[in-house]
């Protein structure tokens, strides 16, 4: 379905931002691909980031969002699943690296990318979802599912660690936290973080399309 009316204001600054963002994310993604394949890291190495391909989903899900948009393509509860994912990866990107890994040592990350994937992308895909609030009511279950992700990925970096002996993230490596005691204790604290986020994110876009559900009936 197309929408034959002009754009709103509202979303067509939505659009714009969407499309800057998501080039300014893959660029950045793009000049570390670069550099590590110059350094011999390993694209193996460079994929197991969690922000890397947080900032890559995310990206993706703002391009499908400014086309959408511009065509006209009426919401879904399976895009708000997709939306809300990424605004729940991004977000725990944000807090994690600026609690836990703001003073650690980022090798040859380059500036403007640690600000792009670590500050500014995290930011602006919250306010995307508060901005735009979700069409559809999140369910229980679909913010539960969210933490599909970060279980397999955090059962991935640890046995992959264990095994090639790289670690993406200190707290999976047991030689900086006090042996595999303390990675089960980061892995989960940091899982039960992210549930508590996820079922914060739901609760907030519930919150938000309620209103704007009763602000429609009575318009």
């Amino acid at each position: 379905m197309t929408n034959s009316g002009a754009p709103s204001p509202v979303n067509t600054a939505a659009v714009a931002v969407r499309l800057l963002l998501a080039a300014a994310s893959v660029a950045g993604v793009i000049t570390q691909l670069v550099i590590a394949v110059r350094s011999d890291f390993g694209l193996v190495n460079f994929f197991s980031y969690f922000t890397t391909l947080g900032n890559i989903f995310a990206s993706v899900v703002f391009v499908v969002g400014a086309v959408r948009i511009l065509r006209g393509i009426p919401s879904t509860p399976t895009w708000e699943t997709v939306r809300g994912a990424s605004v729940v990866y991004m977000a725990f990107v944000g807090i994690v690296f600026n609690t836990l890994l703001r003073d650690a040592d980022l090798g040859d990350l380059t500036p403007w990318v640690n600000v792009v994937h670590h500050m500014l992308m995290p930011l602006v895909v919250v306010l995307d979802w508060l901005l735009l609030p979700p069409r559809h009511r999140v369910a229980l279950r679909t913010a539960l599912s969210w933490v599909a992700v970060p279980v397999v990925y955090t059962a991935y970096s640890v046995v992959r660690g264990a095994i090639v002996g790289f670690y993406c993230y200190p707290f999976f490596n047991p030689g900086a936290v006090g042996g595999y005691g303390g990675v089960a204790l980061y892995c989960v604290v940091l899982l039960i973080a992210f549930v508590a986020l996820a079922l914060v994110v739901r609760a907030i876009g519930n919150a938000l399309h309620r209103r704007a559900s009763a602000a429609t009936a009575t318009a």
